[in-house]
């Protein structure tokens, strides 16, 4: 269960932050795993990362598919094949959601919950931001008044 929760972690950053600094990379992950202490998101990694609108494939039912784009992070839902092209990048970045996973990372991100890359402007309202980190702009929930 580890094992499979440290590989979701990690392919979410590397498909999210493979060509981002070490700090943006744990950033990303860090998102993963104040989601998954957070009540308005799935309890386990793997189901933080692969949440999102499913539909039955139409070669075997019993399979579901992500709906393109209507998934938690892009590169799960985006229509591409997700094989890893740089082994090295993958295993640098396997070692560090390891330590994610092991609670061996403070987290500097104030306990953000979302981002988005700086190019794209999504409307959350609800959300303040709390810091910029290479192409990626860390949000966390709004206190309450």
């Amino acid at each position: 269960m580890f094992a499979e929760a440290v590989m979701c972690l990690a392919l979410n950053m590397y498909w999210e932050a493979k060509n981002q600094s070490m700090i943006g990379q744990l950033a990303v992950g860090q998102v993963v795993m104040n989601r998954v202490e957070d009540s308005r998101f799935p309890n386990t990694v793997c189901e933080v990362v692969y949440q999102g609108q499913h539909r039955p494939s139409w070669k075997d039912p019993t399979k579901e598919h992500p709906i393109r784009h209507r998934c938690q992070f892009s590169w799960y839902c985006d229509g591409f094949r997700d094989t890893i092209k740089e082994p090295n990048v993958y295993a640098a970045i396997l070692s560090v959601a390891s330590k994610l996973m092991g609670k061996m990372v403070y987290d500097f991100t104030d306990g953000s919950t979302h981002y988005h890359a700086t190019y794209v402007s999504p409307d959350w309202t609800n959300l303040e931001v709390v810091m910029t980190i290479d192409d990626h702009i860390f949000y966390k929930p709004k206190a309450k008044k």
